[in-house]
């Protein structure tokens, strides 16, 4: 630790301040361009992304409003490369924050980065890791209008339309399917397609032309500091989601934003600290960014109009979303939930996010379904004892996952050994003893009301909890 916390110290040091220069956005043939201008002393950095063309997208974003939408996207993209020094200052240069806006992303890239701080064994306070100051309101791009305000509207009031982010694993599979089910019309919405992304928009019945698509890229400059032992880590990248979504929702029109983050997303990844791997998927950032972009926050970043974001999710457990997703059969050999196979579009089968995908599955998919949808049987691989142990509660950290909780775990196993391993188990459930009262399938169709959740929408999770598996 003492060794990680010189090279934190000596970075920081060696580059005092990190500032956000510019920010540019353009509408090209190929759609709307965003780049970010970054400097830390003589290190810049110039990260893009690019918002596809769709016959379905407006440019008629009014432009003080998208000058303020591009701008906070560029204060959740900074923190991704000021973690590789850690700078103690930052400094705004082409906008102005308030009181409440600095204390809002002070909190944000806090507990953001609390894997990063734990993991790269850093002792810091809250208090001094970061000073954030802001100057004058400051666009340097074609459409920039060179001032910022609150809307009162931008769009029609709330509807049946919902953008949907498809990240190719079970849980925005259940949320696609739930709502169109209950006759919603469903626009997807995919950063960085790949593979399974792909194709859970194709077996939903969407081209990729019908789905509003973001394409992030990162400054190689970036990837050449860590190759140089700079400092790297998580950050928290479904907090950037919320922010690209806000423009997503302004340029298709659609107010309601469905993400796909469950209850157990609020549970910490180091048992006994607030350290949360999921942070961003939490329901307390969830509520922050809410406040954050209401018209009337305090806060004064609200854009106006009927923006609604939230988890459609929040009410369920793993558990329950897997056994809602073990009745769409027709995505169970397209979905993908490993990171470390994610580019070869597989189930790598070694690491903790497979396990625990296989594991939350295992009591509502027979073992040799299972088997053939993973590659091999999971729990027949003793080389996962410390992931499993890790899952299962029996380590100092659960795994650094976007993972269930401890309680789920404990559950799911006990369920799948009730009903299919009442003898011969597999090796890792050999002399495995779980109570008796974990096995209690009315637990699944329980749900208590929490997250940002209309009645109607709660209603259609509840009835679906309590239809029965064929």
């Amino acid at each position: 630790m003492n060794g990680m916390n010189e090279k934190y110290n000596a970075l920081r040091r060696r580059y005092p301040v990190f500032a956000y220069e510019a920010f540019h956005h353009e509408w090209t043939p190929e759609g709307l361009r965003l780049c970010f201008d970054f400097r830390m002393d003589d290190v810049v950095f110039h990260p893009e992304a690019l918002i596809e063309e769709r016959p379905f997208l407006s440019r008629e974003v009014p432009a003080e409003a998208l000058d303020r939408m591009v701008f906070d996207i560029g204060m959740i993209e900074l923190i991704s490369y000021w973690k590789c020094a850690c700078p103690p200052t930052v400094e705004v240069r082409c906008g102005t924050l308030t009181d409440g806006q600095v204390a809002f992303w002070k909190k944000l890239y806090w507990n953001g980065l609390g894997e990063f701080f734990y993991t790269n064994g850093i002792s810091e306070t809250q208090k001094a890791f970061l000073k954030v100051e802001s100057g004058e309101w400051r666009v340097e791009n074609k459409a920039g209008s060179g001032c910022v305000a609150p809307l009162s509207t931008l769009r029609s009031p709330l509807s049946t339309q919902y953008l949907v982010p498809i990240g190719g694993g079970k849980d925005s599979v259940v949320t696609l399917e739930l709502l169109r089910r209950a006759g919603k019309t469903i626009r997807p919405l995919i950063m960085n397609p790949r593979g399974a992304t792909i194709e859970c928009a194709r077996v939903a019945g969407f081209t990729l032309e019908e789905v509003l698509v973001i394409r992030r890229k990162i400054d190689p400059t970036l990837l050449e500091l860590n190759k140089q032992g700079y400092l790297n880590g998580h950050t928290p990248f479904s907090a950037m989601l919320a922010f690209y979504t806000r423009l997503a929702s302004a340029l298709s029109g659609i107010p309601n934003v469905a993400l796909s983050n469950e209850s157990s997303a609020n549970e910490s990844t180091v048992i006994g600290t607030s350290v949360n791997h999921q942070y961003s998927k939490s329901l307390e950032f969830e509520d922050d960014f809410r406040r954050y972009v209401r018209p009337t926050s305090p806060l004064e970043g609200g854009m106006g109009g009927d923006f609604n974001y939230f988890s459609f999710l929040r009410p369920l457990s793993e558990l329950q979303i897997a056994m809602l997703f073990s009745r769409f059969t027709a995505y169970h050999d397209v979905f993908r939930s490993c990171n470390v196979g994610s580019k070869e579009d597989i189930w790598c089968g070694h690491c903790a996010k497979c396990l625990f995908a296989y594991i939350i599955l295992s009591p509502f998919i027979e073992p040799t379904r299972l088997n053939q949808i993973f590659g091999k049987s999971m729990l027949d691989d003793e080389t996962l004892r410390l992931e499993f142990d890790q899952l299962r509660g029996e380590a100092e950290t659960k795994p650094f996952e976007c993972v269930g909780t401890v309680s789920e775990v404990n559950q799911a196993l006990s369920m799948t050994l009730r009903r299919w391993y009442p003898v011969a188990r597999p090796a890792l459930l050999r002399n495995l003893e779980l109570s008796a009262a974990l096995d209690n399938l009315e637990t699944l169709e329980h749900l208590e009301p929490q997250g940002n959740l209309t009645p109607e929408e709660f209603n259609i999770l509840q009835q679906a909890c309590t239809e029965k598996n064929n």
